[in-house]
Order: structure tokens, then sequence, then C-alpha cells
């Protein structure tokens, strides 16, 4: 999905409902992350570059998980200050956040799978598996209905969340 919000929803949703295990800020900035390829690819017209190249793979968004590691690790008190602002109780630690921007890039790169035909997710081996297998039922509108959906249910968790504090 180039440079979209789709992928906000599953991230806002298991985010908020599985706080104990993930990183809200993290898993919202590593679900979203991949898409800087298509962008830069479309943005500057690079020519003989798939749209969904080398970072739209596990090995390339492992590369970016990192990289999300390095950005948010050290600017948590900023986000912290973000995150209490929206009364979403918060615990930092460097092991929660590298585990959820794995969790985060992996999650992008597993949904756009459906969708991109020129994705190598498993690269450096060739091909992408997982192309044609919703095609009977809509590729797009699975994975579009699916992240829709995940955004809903992301923001009734939360309300309910904010609600709960009181």
């Amino acid at each position: 999905m180039p440079f979209t919000p789709f992928h906000l929803g599953p991230a806002l949703l298991l985010g908020l409902v599985l706080s104990a295990i993930f990183d809200l800020p993290t898993l919202l900035i590593a679900s979203v992350i991949p898409d800087v390829e298509p962008f830069y690819v479309m943005y500057f017209q690079v020519s003989g570059y798939p749209l969904h190249g080398f970072f739209h793979s596990y090995l390339g968004s492992s590369i970016l998980a990192l990289l999300v590691v390095l950005i948010v690790y050290p600017l948590r008190n900023l986000l912290n200050g973000i995150i209490a602002f929206f009364r979403i109780p918060k615990e930092f630690s460097l092991k929660k956040i590298l585990f959820t921007s794995f969790v985060g890039v992996y999650s992008h790169v597993f949904l756009d799978s459906f969708l991109y035909e020129e994705m190598a997710p498993f690269y450096p081996l060739d091909g992408n598996p997982f192309i044609n297998i919703l095609s009977a039922y809509g590729s797009y509108s699975v994975v579009y209905g699916l992240c829709s959906v995940a955004f809903f249910l992301g923001v009734l968790a939360y309300l309910y969340t904010i609600k709960r504090q009181g």
C-alpha cells in the first residue's frame, strides 16, 4: 500500500488491546515505515526499481525495524509526553520497543504480500507466494477491509481505554 494509513488500523488495534506486549507508538511507526520505499520510488520517479522492492521483504524490513528502534528509543521521553496527552498508559523498555518494531514491519510486509506481485517477501528468493491466495475474494477488498475494520475497532479500544481510566 504505497504511503497509506491503512496499516495504522491493525497497529492501533493490536497496540491498544495488547498494550502489555506492544509499544503503541513504535507499532504505529513501524507499521507504516516500509511505505517510505514506494513513496521514494514514486516521488523521485526511480526507473527499474519495483515500487515494493527490498524493504518490502522480511530481510529488508528487518533493517527498517532496527532503524525504528534507533529512532524511537532515544525519543521515548518525547513520545511518552505525546502518549500521555492521549491518556494511554505507557511503559517503555528497549526489549518491548525492539519486539514491537519487528512485529510492525513484518505485519506490513505480510499484508502487502497479498496485494503486490512485484514483491519478493522472502528475498533473496524470487517471487511472491501469497499473491493469488485471496484473489478469488478480491485481494484489495479483503486487505483494505480488514485494515478498515481494525481501525474502527482500534478507535473503540481507545475510547474504552480512556473511559476505563475515568
